[in-house]
């Protein structure tokens, strides 16, 4: 029998294989996270691998019907209603369910068969259900580092490789992490909800740092042929609005770390050339910065203002407000971000504020200040394959005419990266120096 030839599925288009590639990675960002949380409210967190298999599968089903029968004018309505289907088979499946059978599949059909004029409403389930998602991920039951990696996992559509990036650690540790977590919950029977008191705050600062290392990947890609993740920065920033505008997570270091990445992201336009070449602060046309997004982040800033907290989130978002609201990079107010740095140094004693301060400090006074203020940061194991420290060497060594010195640093800095913008701007970079 001939196989049948290229067709559309519900008026899609025959799509590349690349292109639905493409396409699947987007709606995994964005659409993975509100269906493992809508399950997971249906099946009950120690369900919670399930739930995160039922939508693995329907997007991998999209991955190989796609290319050959186009993709349909809705793909996450076709995942969706794919991943339903999934679960629906699996519950008629499982003796496990068959007690609360009806009630369970009564409830997924909800979910996927709304009336227009109930949309609103579904859309505040879903949002309720992911921030549920996010604090019982976050359940103290579990060590803080496991907290933020299953939530990037489960939430966010972090692969492993990216989660160990985030932490310096191997790939091997984090599906460990994963794997030990999902155990922990089941086994605790973690409630399925938004905690209240003092459990509240201690719960927050997990599912603030998930939501921080969400954009930062996003902001600057790990790896991959793009800088900037577009579409994980708007989902950080997503996630973050629902949580700042939710009575859970309206406190200041909430806020704080909205303005942060409203400050960053407000910049995004000018950080790439038109061929996606990598532009430093300082190269920068300032008039691409979106003042709209500026100035949202400023008045996030100054909600974050209320009451004696000060958080890292705080202190950083001020850093993104100097340079943000600087007419030039010569008006920028250096010893003010300096000043920021050395107090987030007593807050955060990570190598990469010690990085960053060290930066700063050049800026106010000379190379060799950064220089020496990295001498002990070397020596930190976690940073020995990290390039950026090698690239920050490198200039400040050529700001010292040690140019020798400074091409050793980006050989070893440009071995070490694996995004590929930043290995073309450090290829082009000690070229220039050897050239």
């Amino acid at each position: 029998m001939s196989a049948p030839k290229p067709g559309l599925v519900d008026g899609g288009v025959a799509t590349p294989a690349a292109e639905v590639s493409r396409i699947a990675e987007h709606l995994f960002r964005n659409e993975s996270g509100k269906l493992v949380s809508v399950l997971t409210g249906i099946f009950g967190l120690e369900h919670l691998q399930l739930a995160e298999d039922v939508v693995q599968e329907a997007l991998i089903r999209a991955l190989r019907v796609w290319p050959y029968y186009g993709v349909p004018k809705n793909p996450a309505a076709w995942i969706t209603q794919t991943a339903k289907h999934l679960a629906l088979d699996l519950l008629r499946r499982e003796k496990r369910f068959q007690e609360k059978q009806p009630d369970v599949i009564a409830a997924v059909e909800h979910w996927s068969a709304v009336p227009p004029a109930e949309e609103a409403t579904m859309d505040t389930e879903i949002s309720d259900d992911r921030l549920r998602l996010m604090f019982a991920c976050c359940h103290p039951v579990l060590p803080a580092e496991a907290q933020i990696a299953l939530a990037l996992k489960t939430l966010c559509g972090f692969s492993p490789m990216e989660i160990a990036r985030s932490f310096l650690i191997t790939e091997a540790a984090v599906a460990k992490r994963l794997t030990r977590a999902r155990q922990r919950l089941q086994e605790q029977r973690v409630p399925f909800e938004i905690p209240a008191g003092a459990e509240l705050s201690e719960r927050l600062d997990g599912v603030l740092t998930t939501l921080y290392l969400l954009f930062n990947e996003g902001y600057k890609a790990s790896s991959g042929d793009r800088l900037v993740r577009q579409e994980m920065c708007a989902e950080a920033i997503h996630l973050t609005r629902l949580l700042a505008g939710h009575p859970a997570g309206d406190v200041p270091r909430t806020h704080a770390l909205l303005a942060l990445m409203l400050l960053h992201e407000a910049r995004t336009p000018a950080r790439v050339d038109a061929q996606g070449g990598i532009l430093r602060l300082k190269e920068q046309n300032r008039a691409q910065w979106d003042p709209e997004m500026v100035a949202s982040g400023l008045e996030h800033l100054a909600r974050s203002a209320t009451g004696d907290e000060i958080s890292r989130y705080h202190l950083q978002a001020g850093i993104a407000a100097c340079h943000s609201t600087a007419a030039s990079d010569a008006a920028t107010n250096w010893p003010e971000i300096l000043a920021l740095y050395d107090q987030l140094a007593k807050i955060d004693g990570s190598p990469i504020v010690a990085l960053n301060r060290a930066v700063a400090l050049a800026k106010v006074q000379g190379p060799a200040a950064g220089i020496a203020a990295l001498e002990s940061v070397q020596k930190e194991p976690s940073l020995a394959s990290y390039h950026l420290l090698y690239a920050v060497l490198a200039e400040f060594e050529s700001q010292l005419g040690r140019f020798e010195a400074a091409s050793k640093h980006l050989r070893h800095a440009l071995k070490l990266a694996d995004q590929k913008a930043e290995q073309s701007f450090l290829a082009k970079w000690l070229e220039d120096f050897e050239g």
